[in-house]
């Protein structure tokens, strides 16, 4: 992402989550606040990047939705497209459903803090007061998202939960270690539960590595990490989907672009090396058993994308 600006990325997931909250039945997660939580011009530009996925597309139906999305009926029309078209759409919702579901049954195994990296525009500490008291939750992400997090949250007049802090920090030039332990409400010998959810791709392989060391620096044994990440096939061009090549030049057109996979059979070793137990690796097909199955709307996951679970040990 660029420096100074908050990450275009946040906005589009809370828009899309919002969006599904809005519109889909059943829901596999509802983020009742996050449409509030974008202004107006802001939902604008992703209304107009997201028209810009429907231009690549080429069928009589898609081209007369081209002709005339002007209104609110079929601005709707062409985001249920885009998500019907593009497979990433579902891992928005799915993600976040098997964040907060692995975080739900932590709590009940002793965790007392909740760390959110790179938290963009989640909403988990105004929408779930019930395991917001059992919790201190710290918001971590870049300084300039935060800024305009905040920022967006005083426009609102939200109440700010006591037990919420927000901790700025650019991932690539800074100490994972030093910005938590700089806050005097986390206490590394508490167990923690980190959600980490459309981060790792964003970043080299050894800054990915480096924060699964400073997490066990500072949170203690049985700690417990949630996270996604790509699989590397989606970074060779003769194995990747032509979603997942559209999905790489648009961010890299938009400055942030996606940079690393991981290969799902050696995680377990990889990360084992830097002290964790892989405990879930979730494939696509396992994803969309556990969240899909029974829709009829068409949600797909992503045929390159994982979710894992893993505990320090």
């Amino acid at each position: 992402m660029k420096e100074d600006q908050a990450s275009f990325t946040a906005m589009l997931v809370a828009y899309m989550r919002a969006y599904h909250a809005m519109h889909d039945t059943p829901k596999i997660f509802d983020d009742f606040l996050a449409y509030r939580l974008i202004p107006e011009d802001k939902r604008a530009l992703i209304e107009q990047y997201l028209s810009g996925w429907n231009e690549q597309l080429n069928d009589t139906e898609h081209a007369k939705l081209r002709s005339d999305h002007t209104t609110s009926s079929s601005l709707m029309q062409v985001i249920n497209n885009i998500i019907n078209e593009q497979k990433w759409a579902a891992q928005l919702f799915s993600r976040s459903r098997y964040a907060e579901d692995t975080l739900e049954k932590a709590i009940k195994q002793g965790v007392k803090q909740y760390v959110i990296l790179g938290a963009g525009m989640d909403t988990f500490a105004f929408r779930q007061p019930e395991m917001m008291k059992k919790l201190e939750v710290f918001e971590v992400d870049h300084p300039a998202t935060q800024e305009f997090k905040l920022h967006r949250l005083a426009e609102l007049e939200w109440k700010h939960p006591a037990k919420l802090h927000f901790i700025p920090i650019d991932f690539t030039k800074e100490s994972l270690v030093t910005a938590l332990t700089s806050s005097s409400s986390y206490d590394p010998k508490v167990k923690t539960f980190f959600n980490w959810l459309g981060v790792t791709y964003f970043l080299t392989r050894d800054e990915v590595f480096t924060i699964f060391h400073s997490i066990t620096e500072i949170a203690p044994a049985d700690s417990t990490i949630v996270f996604d990440y790509l699989d590397t096939d989606a970074f060779i061009y003769e194995k990747s989907s032509p979603q997942m090549q559209k999905s790489l030049e648009y961010l890299r057109k938009i400055g942030e672009p996606m940079i690393t996979g991981f290969n799902p059979s050696t995680l377990a070793e990889d990360i084992a090396s830097l002290g964790f137990h892989l405990q879930e690796n979730l494939s696509p097909k396992d994803i969309e058993r556990r969240y899909l199955q029974g829709r009829t709307d068409g949600y797909q996951v992503h045929e390159h994308l994982y979710f894992a679970c893993a505990v320090v040990e």
